[in-house]
């Protein structure tokens, strides 16, 4: 994008930064300088004074050295490690209850979100919306990845009544006031996209091109993206459990019908009722159903268990400007 094409910086009326980028990092150590370099270029021509706060999700490599050598270099960078790792919606957390900008942006360390997308991201926002994201317009990953993708944007759109679009990721630019809002919501299970959704500010979409992975391996292999579908399914809906009452109600319906014609078919008409392949094969679906439902029910109740708690989402190990820190600081 030319430089003909930003909007006009901001005057420095505040002594809040214009922009913070809030960056989960896992395992990025190949790219960290780039995107650094890459969001300078892109966020200098809308204001000098902006944060860019790269979290350390204690990965194992050497992302935090980068990120230590990247903070002393230019004060506008700030490093944040977790004390173990806590996982990516956790550290989104970390860098919103952080940030100070008047807008924050969210997005990967990959390099698959664009930094040169966030100036358009920024001109959409000041059409007087509250939350922007970044459509991608053709994702690159795997037809599996895209195909489970869809699947659970499907899905968790009629479980939760949330609309959920799987061309959108974290990537989005929120106001002051939705990062206020979003800093009040302190429950356990972490899905940011539904989170910024159910608060319900005034939103928007940008088109944007999403770029290939160049370094590394995405760290949510399927069995991850599974935990975190299900967290999300748990977090913002109860229509499993629902679903489990109307099951068991068509289940002894049909039960009960079935009964009736054997019954009928007995006295009526003096057939005798054979079956024990039947009998055995009923009792083993019905078990297995059992089994599933107290499953779905079990799930919740360890959510449950698990938000009564009260522990903090994450702790911090240390900071590239204090050190260290005990706990989540909150504004």
């Amino acid at each position: 994008m030319s430089p003909a094409a930003h909007p006009a910086p901001d005057p420095p009326d505040s002594d809040e930064p214009l922009i913070s980028v809030t960056v989960p990092v896992y395992r990025n150590a190949a790219t960290l300088e780039e995107l650094c370099r890459r969001l300078r270029a892109a966020l200098e021509p809308l204001s000098t004074d902006f944060e860019i706060i790269l979290v350390e999700d204690c990965g194992g490599d050497a992302s935090w050295d980068i990120i230590r050598r990247l903070a002393a270099a230019d004060g506008r960078v700030l490093g944040v490690r977790f004390s173990r790792n806590f996982g990516q919606h956790y550290g989104i957390s970390a860098g919103l209850d952080l940030c100070h900008g008047r807008w924050a942006v969210v997005m990967d360390a990959d390099l698959q979100d664009r930094p040169e997308e966030i100036p358009a991201l920024y001109r959409k926002a000041q059409e007087g919306f509250d939350v922007v994201v970044a459509r991608r317009t053709s994702r690159k990953h795997g037809p599996l990845r895209r195909a489970s993708s869809f699947l659970f944007a499907k899905a968790f759109a009629w479980l939760a009544h949330l609309p959920y679009d799987p061309r959108v990721g974290n990537f989005r630019i929120v106001s002051r006031r939705v990062v206020l809002a979003f800093r009040q919501m302190r429950e356990g299970l972490r899905f940011f996209p539904a989170l910024v959704e159910w608060m319900g500010f005034p939103s928007a979409a940008v088109d944007v091109v999403h770029d290939e992975r160049t370094e590394g391996r995405s760290a949510y292999t399927y069995l991850k993206l599974w935990r975190l579908a299900v967290d999300a399914v748990v977090a913002y809906s109860d229509k499993p459990l629902r679903l489990s009452v109307k099951l068991g109600f068509a289940l002894s319906l049909l039960s009960f019908l079935y009964g009736a014609v054997l019954v009928f078919l007995r006295l009526a008409r003096g057939i005798a009722v054979q079956g024990w392949t039947s009998l055995i094969v009923s009792i083993f679906f019905l078990g297995g159903i059992i089994i599933f439902l107290i499953g779905i029910l079990g799930i919740y109740l360890i959510r449950t268990f698990d938000e009564t708690k009260k522990r903090p989402l994450y702790i911090i190990r240390e900071t590239t400007r204090d050190g260290h820190a005990d706990a989540a600081p909150l504004d």
